[in-house]
């Protein structure tokens, strides 16, 4: 159990202590639950109310909100960020391994840097490069000649291919798939014929990817992830992506081959994004998007039919199948009105 006082924790987090700062604290619970022990955080005015009733040991809070607080505080512009970094404070969560493994297979002109892990029954092949203080977990592939960054964590079964390539500082949690083939064929007269993937994936510092996520190799060129992307589980990044420094994206979402995404983008969960287009930076598209062309101006985009109950939704396909009808109808009063 991690235990940290109020003082060492504002240090941490460029935070000013209200009360006591020789509390210690050893964990980070809901306003609703949190104990003597905990500290929790209030980062949305409308739940101020509940303050007043908060068993934590402290309160990550706003200036505007010290006053309501019956515990001692730390004090943020942003108590979200505060309770992320109070977050990194006291995790507890293990390392993917430790140390290398008897199971572990390693070829012998792999290149292995110092400080580095290897879990049981991990393979890392001919000529692959594992950078100073990386952790590879149990079950682990890394093929030939790919290069895993310093301080980089893999988690179990994390297949890397051949010639792929990571950054420094990125997390990759389990199952997830990185330089697998593109979806990359031609057809001759009704037989597919496959089309070898010959570039790699490239990808930056600080780069979270979730669980079951695959990002597939480049056609020719590299499919590229830049630095500071964080990816959540289950996604598809097709062949050639392109995705800039500092974008976002949610679960379940599909980017098809060739696709860029810019920089500082949102990507909404169970998104589909057409391939061959270019989005630009600073565009937020909210969840189960359909992107079919390219967006060349920042903001956000949605698409899809709310929820409704399902007598309102039948409603209104019905109406959608009468479109066409309606447009020519319209049409044509239109031409009488201008006759």
């Amino acid at each position: 159990m991690s235990r940290i006082t109020l003082a060492e924790l504002a240090e941490k987090l460029d935070a000013t202590v209200h009360g006591d700062g020789n509390v210690v604290v050893h964990s980070i619970a809901s306003m609703s639950k949190a104990k003597e022990g905990d500290i929790t955080f209030l980062s949305d005015a409308k739940y101020r109310k509940h303050l007043g009733e908060c068993q934590a040991s402290a309160v990550i809070v706003k200036e505007a909100d010290v006053e309501f607080c019956q515990s001692n505080a730390l004090i943020m512009r942003d108590p979200y960020l505060g309770f992320a970094l109070a977050a990194q404070a006291l995790d507890t969560t293990p390392a993917p391994a430790s140390d290398i493994a008897p199971s572990a297979y390693i070829a012998d002109d792999a290149i292995i840097g110092e400080g580095v892990a290897i879990g049981h029954n991990a393979v890392i092949e001919s000529k692959a490069v594992i950078a100073d203080g990386a952790i590879i977990g149990a079950g682990c592939f890394i093929g030939k000649e790919a290069k895993i960054g310093k301080n980089t964590k893999l988690w179990a079964n994390v297949s890397v291919y051949h010639r792929v390539e990571i950054g420094e500082a990125c997390l990759v949690q389990s199952g997830t798939v990185i330089g697998s083939d593109g979806f990359g064929y031609a057809n001759d007269r009704g037989t597919w014929v496959k089309i070898p993937q010959l570039g790699s994936v490239i990808i930056g510092d600080n780069v979270e990817i979730g669980a079951n996520t695959t990002i597939d190799r480049g056609a020719i060129d590299d499919t590229v992830i830049e630095s500071n992307v964080i990816i959540d589980n289950q996604i598809q990044i097709a062949h050639n992506v392109q995705i800039g420094s500092g974008s976002a994206m949610a679960g379940g979402t599909i980017v098809a081959g060739s696709t860029k995404i810019g920089k500082h983008c949102i990507i909404g969960g169970g998104s589909v994004i057409n391939g061959h287009i270019e989005i630009t930076d600073g565009v937020t598209i909210t969840g189960m998007g359909m992107v079919m062309r390219a967006i060349g101006e920042k903001g956000m985009y949605s698409s899809g039919i709310p929820l409704q109950t399902n007598k309102e939704w039948r409603k209104t396909a019905a109406r959608v199948h009468k479109i066409d009808e309606m447009n020519k109808r319209l049409k044509a009063v239109e031409k009488k009105l201008v006759d």
